[in-house]
C-alpha cells in the first residue's frame, strides 16, 4: 500500500507526540516525495482552512457550512484499534457532562481512511458514539486537503483490507468563526474535555 504522510511532530502508532508543547510542522518523506520543501520546517502559523468533505447522506459538506458552532475536530479512521475509539468515547463523554451546552458544539469525526470509510460505513460509526458527532469523509484529494490544513500526519501501512494508518492524534477546538482556539490532548478524559469546553461556551 502507498504511504500516505502528512506534516507534524513526531509520529507513532497511537498518535503524535508533541514535544515541550511545541506544535511544528515536519516534513515527511514518501516514496521520495515530501509535502514541504526539505530544509528547515517552518513553524506553524495557522490551523485550520477551506475544506469540502461528504457527509453520511452523500453531501458536500465545506468549512463554511459548520460555521455558527464551535468544532471539536477530530482526525482517525473507523477500524483504528484503539486512539480513535477511546477518543470518541471521551468526547461523547465531555458533551453528555455539558447538557444543553452541548447544543454548541458540532463535534467532527474526519477519515483518514477514504478508501474504507465510505459516507454510511463513517456515518454509523459516529452515530454509535453521539448524536452530536458528525462523521465526514471524501475523496483522497479531499481528505489531504483537511488534514494539510490542520497539520495533521497520517501514514497507511500493510497491503489487503488490514492495512492500518498511523495519525496524529489530536483534539482540535475551532470558533464559530472558523478560527482556531486550542488544541486538547485526546487522551485528557471527559471530565476534561467538557471544563476546557464550558470556559469557551459560558
Amino acid at each position: 500500500m502507498t504511504t500516505l504522510t502528512g506534516p507534524t511532530a513526531r509520529p507513532g502508532r497511537r498518535g503524535v507526540i508533541l514535544g515541550g508543547g511545541l506544535l511544528a510542522v515536519v516534513a515527511l518523506a514518501s516514496g521520495g516525495a515530501f509535502f514541504l520543501s526539505q530544509g528547515a520546517p517552518p513553524p506553524v502559523t495557522r490551523i485550520g482552512g477551506p475544506f469540502t468533505l461528504i457527509d453520511p447522506q452523500g453531501r458536500q459538506v465545506t468549512d463554511r457550512d459548520l460555521r455558527g458552532k464551535y468544532l471539536l475536530i477530530y482526525f482517525g479512521y473507523t477500524f483504528c484499534p484503539d486512539a480513535c475509539p477511546t477518543t470518541l468515547t471521551q468526547v461523547a463523554d465531555a458533551l453528555d457532562r455539558l447538557g444543553k451546552q452541548a447544543d454548541k458544539v458540532q463535534a467532527v469525526f474526519i477519515s483518514v481512511d477514504p478508501a474504507r470509510d465510505t459516507p454510511s460505513v463513517i456515518g454509523r460509526y459516529a452515530a454509535a458514539f453521539s448524536p452530536h458527532l458528525l462523521g465526514l469523509t471524501g475523496s483522497a484529494a479531499q481528505v489531504a486537503t483537511a488534514a494539510r490544513a490542520y497539520h495533521v500526519y497520517y501514514a497507511a501501512h500493510g497491503s489487503g483490507d488490514s492495512y492500518t494508518v498511523d495519525h496524529s492524534s489530536l483534539l482540535f477546538l475551532m470558533g464559530p468563526d472558523g478560527n482556531f482556539i486550542s488544541l486538547m490532548p485526546a487522551d485528557a478524559g471527559g471530565a476534561a474535555i467538557a471544563a476546557d469546553l464550558a470556559k469557551h461556551l459560558s
